[in-house]
């Protein structure tokens, strides 16, 4: 039927693929494998009953307000004839493909793909985090339910980390009108992320915002008598507070793979192949659980996203029994989005990149997002370029400015997957609108990379 596949029986407890997680990764390889293998038995085995749809997570307490209203639906999964179990897999026998589950299962498998996904870091420096009333972010449909709870009968909500988690929970908290704070180590939020005229941009709308940023500021601990009271910051400053929401990154679910005897990196993700192959070739790893390394430098990176993981899980349904697309992407682009005054960047950003040793060159341009700017609607986009000073690649590119930079910064993500350079992007050829995009005159790309360009005289 097909090259390498053997279709098994589901009855005898066995089946052709079986994916361990129900996150956007594990989701996405479900369909994918279908898509592409409609006869073959798929089984996704989760421990929640519901999936969330991680990205929204942020906004659960204000504007989405219920966590069934933010769920990855079953209904495609079921349409397309994937079985969900849901349990949790506990156990995987390499030597006898077999996966077995906390409810006593034993289940065998032709593929296995890990979407295990990741944990939130607490860091053991701060004390105090296993009061009640301290929360960490966790992609599961109840602790969700116990934090929008407990965010409602509070009146001051801290949160511990400037990442876009936190920010983007400070930006949706703020909404319900209480005192929400939000505390970063580093001098500014989001500076793993943007330039520092981008990150302030953030903090500034924040402030707008009612939300009080504290910078430059390292948490000692989180005090109280058997509840939450306040956070206390090394300089002995406190923060009265009812709720505290822990938000300072992620750690790889790669406990399960590393029983198993799998490869695990030096960041504690699972090795992976370009195909998203372990050191097993019939498991796979996509998604937070899988070693991601940079598309600059090939050295291991934290990027965590889901559109990353969906990516892997394409990749790795489509060259599931067989190498179908032979050269794909090596490395991977980090493309972040925020809704707080619509940021958006993509790759590297200029101090990241001088970090990495590259000689760059950057360009800034601000232009109305209709021509004329006068058009109701119009703001100012801002687009910053950062190219190789000595290839002209374009390396990354950051813009702000409303929901227009999200697309813009999609398609420079593209530009940078595929090596464009400076000049190639000051003779692209593209399409304008008077309500929907800049002018044809000055299109935002276009005009940043001309400004770098230096032609022989």
């Amino acid at each position: 039927m097909f090259k390498g596949v053997s279709t098994m029986t589901c009855l005898d407890g066995k089946f052709d693929v079986v994916i361990v997680g129900g996150g956007a990764g594990g989701y996405t390889a479900a369909l994918t494998v279908k898509k592409l293998y409609p006869d073959i038995s798929v089984l996704l085995v989760r421990k929640d009953s519901y999936a969330l749809i991680p990205c929204a997570i942020p906004y659960l307490c204000a504007t989405i307000e219920a966590c069934n209203r933010n769920l990855l639906p079953d209904a495609p999964l079921k349409k397309a004839g994937v079985e969900i179990l849901i349990d949790e897999v506990v156990d995987i026998d390499l030597t006898n493909k077999l996966v077995k589950t906390a409810e006593g299962r034993e289940i065998g498998y032709g593929k296995l793909i890990l979407a295990t996904g990741s944990s939130p870091v607490v860091p053991r420096s701060i004390k105090g985090t296993d009061l009640e009333g301290v929360y960490t972010v966790v992609k599961s449909f109840k602790a969700m339910e116990r934090l929008q709870d407990a965010v409602r009968k509070a009146e001051r909500i801290t949160i511990v980390g400037g990442g876009f988690i936190g920010v983007e929970f400070a930006d949706d908290l703020a909404n319900l009108k209480k005192k929400i704070t939000i505390v970063e180590l580093l001098p500014h939020c989001l500076m793993l992320n943007f330039d520092e005229e981008f990150a302030v941009e953030a903090e500034d709308e924040l402030r707008a915002k009612g939300v009080d940023v504290i910078t430059n500021a390292r948490v000692e601990s989180i005090v109280g008598d058997g509840k939450v009271e306040a956070v206390r910051l090394a300089d002995g400053r406190e923060i009265p507070s009812d709720v505290v929401i822990m938000a300072v990154g992620a750690r790889p679910n790669s406990e399960l793979a590393k029983k198993a005897g799998l490869k695990i990196g030096e960041r504690g993700a699972i090795v992976v192949d370009e195909y998203m192959r372990t050191s097993n070739p019939d498991v796979l790893a996509v998604g937070d659980c899988a070693e991601k390394r940079s598309f600059f430098t090939g050295k291991p990176v934290n990027l965590m996203l889901a559109s990353i993981a969906c990516y892997e899980a394409r990749v790795a349904g489509i060259n599931l029994f067989d190498i179908r697309i032979p050269k794909p992407i090596r490395g991977v682009v980090g493309i972040f989005l925020t809704y707080i005054n619509g940021k958006a960047f993509g790759g590297l950003t200029e101090s990241m990149a001088r970090r990495e040793g590259f000689q760059v060159e950057s360009s800034v341009v601000k232009v109305p997002n209709r021509h004329p700017g006068i058009l109701p609607g119009a703001r100012e986009t801002k687009l910053k370029l950062v190219f190789s000073k000595q290839s002209g690649l374009l390396l990354g590119a950051e813009a702000s400015g409303g929901e227009d930079v999200a697309e813009l910064v999609n398609f420079l993500g593209l530009a940078i997957q595929n090596r464009m350079n400076a000049k190639e992007i000051s003779i692209l050829q593209y399409g304008t609108q008077p309500f929907l995009t800049p002018s044809p005159v000055g299109y935002p790309p276009v005009v940043a990379a001309l400004n770098t360009v230096k032609f022989e005289q």
